[in-house]
Protein backbone atom coordinates (compact mmCIF):
# COMPACT_ATOMS: atom_id res chain seq x y z
CA UNK A 1 0.00 0.00 0.00
CA UNK A 2 1.22 3.35 -0.95
CA UNK A 3 1.15 6.50 1.62
CA UNK A 4 2.71 9.14 -1.16
CA UNK A 5 -0.48 11.37 -0.98
CA UNK A 6 -1.28 10.57 2.79
CA UNK A 7 -0.94 14.45 3.28
CA UNK A 8 -4.31 14.99 1.97
CA UNK A 9 -7.59 14.61 3.86
CA UNK A 10 -10.74 12.77 3.01
CA UNK A 11 -13.56 14.75 2.43
CA UNK A 12 -15.85 14.60 5.19
CA UNK A 13 -13.60 12.83 7.29
CA UNK A 14 -12.16 14.15 10.60
CA UNK A 15 -8.85 14.22 9.83
CA UNK A 16 -8.38 12.43 13.27
CA UNK A 17 -10.00 9.56 14.46
CA UNK A 18 -9.91 6.97 17.32
CA UNK A 19 -12.64 4.16 17.77
CA UNK A 20 -12.49 2.13 21.37
CA UNK A 21 -8.64 1.72 21.25
CA UNK A 22 -6.57 -0.16 24.16
CA UNK A 23 -3.60 -0.75 25.07
CA UNK A 24 -1.64 -2.02 27.86
CA UNK A 25 1.76 -2.79 28.85
CA UNK A 26 2.13 -6.74 30.67
CA UNK A 27 -0.75 -6.24 33.20
CA UNK A 28 -1.14 -2.28 33.08
CA UNK A 29 -3.82 -0.94 31.00
CA UNK A 30 -3.10 2.33 29.71
CA UNK A 31 -5.75 3.48 27.58
CA UNK A 32 -9.53 1.78 27.33
CA UNK A 33 -11.61 1.76 24.90
CA UNK A 34 -10.67 5.54 23.93
CA UNK A 35 -12.67 7.02 21.09
CA UNK A 36 -12.51 10.77 19.79
CA UNK A 37 -11.93 12.42 16.35
CA UNK A 38 -10.72 15.73 15.63
CA UNK A 39 -11.85 18.17 12.47
CA UNK A 40 -9.56 19.44 9.95
CA UNK A 41 -7.63 22.22 11.53
CA UNK A 42 -9.17 21.40 14.91
CA UNK A 43 -6.50 21.40 17.96
CA UNK A 44 -7.20 18.76 20.13
CA UNK A 45 -6.17 19.21 23.90
CA UNK A 46 -5.51 16.33 26.06
CA UNK A 47 -5.77 16.73 29.39
CA UNK A 48 -4.40 14.49 32.12
CA UNK A 49 -2.23 14.24 35.66
CA UNK A 50 0.97 12.40 34.97
CA UNK A 51 1.14 8.62 33.67
CA UNK A 52 -2.18 9.21 32.51
CA UNK A 53 -1.56 7.84 29.18
CA UNK A 54 -1.21 11.22 27.34
CA UNK A 55 2.12 10.79 25.62
CA UNK A 56 1.02 6.99 24.93
CA UNK A 57 -1.66 8.16 22.77
CA UNK A 58 -0.11 10.78 20.75
CA UNK A 59 2.37 7.79 19.92
CA UNK A 60 -0.67 5.54 18.84
CA UNK A 61 -1.52 8.53 16.93
CA UNK A 62 1.86 8.75 14.88
CA UNK A 63 2.06 4.40 14.29
CA UNK A 64 4.66 4.52 16.97
CA UNK A 65 3.02 2.09 19.21
CA UNK A 66 -0.09 -0.32 17.79
CA UNK A 67 -3.23 -0.63 20.27
CA UNK A 68 -4.13 -4.46 21.60
CA UNK A 69 -7.41 -3.30 20.26
CA UNK A 70 -9.67 -0.53 18.40
CA UNK A 71 -8.94 1.30 14.93
CA UNK A 72 -6.42 4.67 14.82
CA UNK A 73 -7.65 6.40 11.80
CA UNK A 74 -5.18 9.66 10.45
CA UNK A 75 -6.48 11.07 7.10
CA UNK A 76 -7.95 7.90 6.05
CA UNK A 77 -5.61 5.45 6.75
CA UNK A 78 -6.05 2.88 9.44
CA UNK A 79 -2.00 3.05 10.94
CA UNK A 80 -2.91 -0.46 12.90
CA UNK A 81 -2.97 -2.33 9.65
CA UNK A 82 -0.22 -0.20 8.24
CA UNK A 83 3.14 -2.11 7.21
CA UNK A 84 5.83 -0.58 8.82
CA UNK A 85 7.57 0.71 5.77
CA UNK A 86 4.51 2.53 4.91
CA UNK A 87 4.46 4.03 8.31
CA UNK A 88 7.92 5.37 7.68
CA UNK A 89 6.54 7.54 5.12
CA UNK A 90 3.63 8.10 6.54
CA UNK A 91 5.16 9.81 9.00
CA UNK A 92 7.06 12.40 6.35
CA UNK A 93 3.83 13.49 6.28
CA UNK A 94 3.31 13.95 10.48
CA UNK A 95 5.06 17.15 12.93
CA UNK A 96 6.02 15.62 16.39
CA UNK A 97 6.97 18.10 18.89
CA UNK A 98 8.78 16.10 21.50
CA UNK A 99 8.87 17.10 25.55
CA UNK A 100 12.27 18.80 26.05
CA UNK A 101 12.50 19.37 22.28
CA UNK A 102 14.55 16.08 21.62
CA UNK A 103 16.88 18.21 19.78
CA UNK A 104 20.50 16.57 19.13
CA UNK A 105 23.39 18.24 21.36
CA UNK A 106 25.95 17.86 18.41
CA UNK A 107 24.50 19.17 15.68
CA UNK A 108 23.66 22.92 15.26
CA UNK A 109 20.47 24.38 14.98
CA UNK A 110 20.28 24.52 11.07
CA UNK A 111 21.18 21.06 11.62
CA UNK A 112 18.73 19.81 13.50
CA UNK A 113 15.81 20.92 11.96
CA UNK A 114 17.26 20.32 8.24
CA UNK A 115 17.44 16.87 9.68
CA UNK A 116 14.78 14.90 7.68
CA UNK A 117 15.62 16.65 4.61
CA UNK A 118 19.35 15.93 4.44
CA UNK A 119 17.57 12.27 5.04
CA UNK A 120 15.84 12.95 1.89
CA UNK A 121 18.89 14.21 0.42
CA UNK A 122 17.38 17.60 -0.86
CA UNK A 123 19.53 20.33 -2.29
CA UNK A 124 21.91 22.20 -0.11
CA UNK A 125 19.90 25.55 -1.31
CA UNK A 126 16.56 24.23 -1.13
CA UNK A 127 17.74 22.70 2.66
CA UNK A 128 18.85 26.58 3.27
CA UNK A 129 15.63 28.09 1.67
CA UNK A 130 13.24 25.70 3.85
CA UNK A 131 15.38 26.02 7.06
CA UNK A 132 15.21 29.83 7.48
CA UNK A 133 11.69 30.05 6.40
CA UNK A 134 10.62 27.34 9.20
CA UNK A 135 13.08 29.24 11.80
CA UNK A 136 11.60 32.69 10.30
CA UNK A 137 8.33 31.10 11.77
CA UNK A 138 8.98 30.47 15.42
CA UNK A 139 11.76 33.76 15.39
CA UNK A 140 14.70 31.61 15.38
CA UNK A 141 16.59 32.50 12.82
CA UNK A 142 19.39 34.25 14.09
CA UNK A 143 19.96 31.04 16.01
CA UNK A 144 20.79 29.31 12.93
CA UNK A 145 24.44 28.82 13.47
CA UNK A 146 24.27 28.06 17.28
CA UNK A 147 24.45 24.90 19.22
CA UNK A 148 21.21 23.83 21.69
CA UNK A 149 23.87 24.17 24.17
CA UNK A 150 23.47 27.57 24.00
CA UNK A 151 20.19 27.82 23.57
CA UNK A 152 17.50 28.61 26.65
CA UNK A 153 14.60 25.96 27.41
CA UNK A 154 12.34 28.06 25.55
CA UNK A 155 14.13 28.53 22.33
CA UNK A 156 14.92 24.92 22.53
CA UNK A 157 11.36 23.77 22.18
CA UNK A 158 10.83 26.81 19.50
CA UNK A 159 13.43 24.65 17.35
CA UNK A 160 11.54 21.47 17.81
CA UNK A 161 8.39 23.63 16.41
CA UNK A 162 10.74 24.45 13.37
CA UNK A 163 11.61 21.18 13.30
CA UNK A 164 8.35 19.48 13.02
CA UNK A 165 7.05 22.29 10.44
CA UNK A 166 9.78 21.58 8.00
CA UNK A 167 7.70 19.44 5.76
CA UNK A 168 4.88 21.71 6.10
CA UNK A 169 2.74 18.81 7.60
CA UNK A 170 -1.31 18.99 8.13
CA UNK A 171 -0.84 17.39 11.54
CA UNK A 172 0.89 18.31 14.30
CA UNK A 173 1.84 16.37 17.46
CA UNK A 174 2.96 18.53 20.75
CA UNK A 175 3.94 16.47 23.82
CA UNK A 176 4.04 18.41 26.59
CA UNK A 177 5.23 21.80 24.84
CA UNK A 178 5.34 24.08 28.18
CA UNK A 179 6.55 21.96 30.16
CA UNK A 180 9.18 23.69 32.60
CA UNK A 181 8.71 27.13 30.84
CA UNK A 182 8.00 29.84 32.58
CA UNK A 183 5.19 31.54 31.92
CA UNK A 184 5.75 34.11 29.68
CA UNK A 185 7.80 31.65 27.68
CA UNK A 186 4.99 29.11 28.14
CA UNK A 187 2.74 31.75 26.16
CA UNK A 188 5.67 32.34 23.69
CA UNK A 189 4.93 28.66 22.97
CA UNK A 190 1.07 28.79 22.68
CA UNK A 191 0.85 32.00 20.50
CA UNK A 192 3.00 30.00 17.91
CA UNK A 193 1.01 26.74 18.07
CA UNK A 194 -2.39 29.27 17.64
CA UNK A 195 -0.11 30.53 14.54
CA UNK A 196 0.34 27.45 13.06
CA UNK A 197 -3.70 26.33 13.84
CA UNK A 198 -4.87 29.68 12.68
CA UNK A 199 -2.37 30.65 9.63
CA UNK A 200 -1.75 26.77 8.30
CA UNK A 201 -4.77 25.15 9.10
CA UNK A 202 -3.10 22.73 11.05
CA UNK A 203 -4.84 20.25 13.23
CA UNK A 204 -2.49 19.38 16.34
CA UNK A 205 -3.19 16.75 19.27
CA UNK A 206 -1.92 18.34 22.14
CA UNK A 207 -0.89 16.38 25.34
CA UNK A 208 -0.72 18.35 28.47
CA UNK A 209 -1.13 18.48 31.89
CA UNK A 210 -1.89 22.48 32.07
CA UNK A 211 -5.34 23.29 32.12
CA UNK A 212 -4.52 26.72 31.14
CA UNK A 213 -2.77 25.98 27.56
CA UNK A 214 -5.56 24.21 26.51
CA UNK A 215 -7.83 27.48 27.71
CA UNK A 216 -5.03 29.70 26.15
CA UNK A 217 -5.78 27.91 22.57
CA UNK A 218 -9.55 28.04 22.84
CA UNK A 219 -10.20 31.44 24.31
CA UNK A 220 -7.73 33.15 21.99
CA UNK A 221 -7.30 33.15 17.97
CA UNK A 222 -4.39 35.00 15.66
CA UNK A 223 -5.70 37.59 13.16
CA UNK A 224 -2.96 37.56 10.63
CA UNK A 225 -3.91 40.98 9.57
CA UNK A 226 -2.84 42.63 12.68
CA UNK A 227 -0.76 40.36 13.74
CA UNK A 228 -1.88 39.98 17.18
CA UNK A 229 -3.37 37.44 19.46
CA UNK A 230 -7.30 38.03 19.69
CA UNK A 231 -10.20 36.65 22.21
CA UNK A 232 -12.35 34.10 20.60
CA UNK A 233 -15.59 36.07 19.29
CA UNK A 234 -18.87 34.63 21.00
CA UNK A 235 -22.77 35.08 19.85
CA UNK A 236 -25.92 35.89 21.23
CA UNK A 237 -26.28 33.00 23.04
CA UNK A 238 -22.97 33.35 24.46
CA UNK A 239 -21.46 30.35 22.27
CA UNK A 240 -17.46 30.80 20.70
CA UNK A 241 -16.38 29.00 18.29
CA UNK A 242 -12.75 28.19 18.88
CA UNK A 243 -11.47 25.85 16.79
CA UNK A 244 -10.12 23.58 20.34
CA UNK A 245 -11.51 21.00 22.07
CA UNK A 246 -10.62 19.15 25.22
CA UNK A 247 -10.19 15.36 26.29
CA UNK A 248 -9.80 14.94 29.63
CA UNK A 249 -7.93 10.98 30.56
CA UNK A 250 -8.72 9.52 33.95
CA UNK A 251 -7.94 5.59 34.89
CA UNK A 252 -6.74 4.91 31.24
CA UNK A 253 -10.62 6.19 29.80
CA UNK A 254 -11.96 9.19 28.60
CA UNK A 255 -13.25 11.00 31.34
CA UNK A 256 -14.33 14.22 29.31
CA UNK A 257 -14.56 16.01 26.15
CA UNK A 258 -15.99 18.91 24.73
CA UNK A 259 -15.14 22.47 24.83
CA UNK A 260 -13.78 24.54 27.53
CA UNK A 261 -16.84 26.16 28.35
CA UNK A 262 -18.56 22.97 29.01
CA UNK A 263 -15.45 21.59 31.03
CA UNK A 264 -15.08 25.09 32.93
CA UNK A 265 -19.25 25.02 33.89
CA UNK A 266 -18.97 21.32 34.58
CA UNK A 267 -19.58 20.48 38.65
CA UNK A 268 -18.08 16.85 38.22
CA UNK A 269 -16.15 16.86 41.57
CA UNK A 270 -13.28 15.22 40.29
CA UNK A 271 -13.32 18.13 37.03
CA UNK A 272 -13.36 20.88 39.41
CA UNK A 273 -10.34 19.65 41.33
CA UNK A 274 -8.41 19.35 37.88
CA UNK A 275 -9.28 23.00 37.29
CA UNK A 276 -8.26 24.65 40.52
Amino acid sequence: MSVTTTNKAVPGEPLIRFENVSIRFGDSEVLRNVSFQAEAGETKVILGESGSGKTVLLKLAAGLLRPNSGRVMIMGHDLVDMKEVDLLDFRRHIGFVFQEGALFDSLSVAENVSFRLREESASLQEIESRVRQSLRFVEMEQSYDKFPAELSGGMRRRVSIARALIDQPPIVYYDSPTAGLDPVTSQTIITLILRLRDLNGVTSLLATHRVQDAFGLANFVFEPKSGRVLPVWEDANGRHFALTKVLVIRNAEVYFQGETTELLKSEDPYLRQFLE
